[in-house]
């Protein structure tokens, strides 16, 4: 059985993408949210499973809730439930990733203090570190990539973008934190600094920042998930936060 944490991880998670969606349509073992506005997003059009399902019924699930897309992407919440989708999916051609959910546990880590900002404030370089990642698809890809954040202040009641500036007041780092004070339970997501500003220790301030808005807020439960297979989760878990569960992605497209 997955821990009480990791099941209020799941449920602060499926109620996010159920908030921010503009649509949603109820499926077998999850739901499927969409958003026209950002249609080239694939996290904000996508499949969510979050019960249990049929493994092999999936493939055909998905199909008919993206059809209409040129992506496919189905994300598990559930590590048993993840596991047993793999094998069916993979034969549809789907690939599969594996992201762990960190729960920080440790001492608050040390950093320069980072700072609150607002969406324009990071849209320059967000859109050149996904023009970095995707230089050859079109600007309106680009556009809907960077301004889907938009969409994530519907997703709690508090949503926050945190930021790390140079001396001279150039983004180095950020990163959203999202914080659901009914349940005391906060995310960190995408925490990312500029190729330009990296080992200069602007993610540990706004790591340091955003954990330290979440304590404010009552939050014991504070969280974030990292690909299973890259370095950052090495540097987390020197920050404190350890591996409670997993969970999967599916993509196909």
């Amino acid at each position: 059985m997955p821990s009480s944490d990791l099941q209020g991880i799941n449920a602060f998670l499926s109620a996010f993408a159920r908030r921010q969606a503009a649509h949603i349509v109820d499926l077998p073992g999850g739901f499927a949210v969409y958003d026209d506005a950002f249609h080239h997003s694939r996290a904000n059009n996508q499949v969510i499973i979050d019960m249990t399902v049929n493994p092999e019924t999936l493939p055909t699930i998905a199909e008919e809730a993206l059809g209409h897309l040129p992506h496919r992407l189905i994300s598990v919440f559930d590590n048993e439930v993840g596991m047993a989708c793999a094998e069916p999916l993979t034969r549809a051609g789907y690939s599969h990733s594996i992201y762990l959910v960190m729960l920080h546990a440790g001492p608050m880590p040390t950093g320069r203090p980072a700072g609150e900002v607002d969406l324009d404030a990071i849209r320059t370089p967000l859109t050149r570190r996904w023009r970095g990642l995707l230089p050859d698809v079109d600007d309106e890809v680009i556009r809907h990539l960077v301004d889907r954040r938009e969409a994530r202040r519907r997703g709690a009641d508090i949503v926050r973008f945190v930021s790390a500036l140079t001396e001279e007041g150039e983004v180095a780092s950020w990163a959203d934190l999202y914080v659901d004070p009914a349940t005391g339970i906060a995310q960190i997501e995408d925490l990312i600094t500029s190729e330009a500003h990296l080992r200069c220790g602007y993610a540990d301030a706004v790591l340091t920042t955003a954990l330290r808005m979440a304590a404010d807020e009552e939050c014991s439960t504070r969280f974030l998930t990292a690909d299973a297979s890259d370095w950052p989760r090495q540097w987390y878990e020197r920050r404190g936060f350890s591996i409670i569960g997993h969970s999967h992605c599916f993509e196909r497209g």
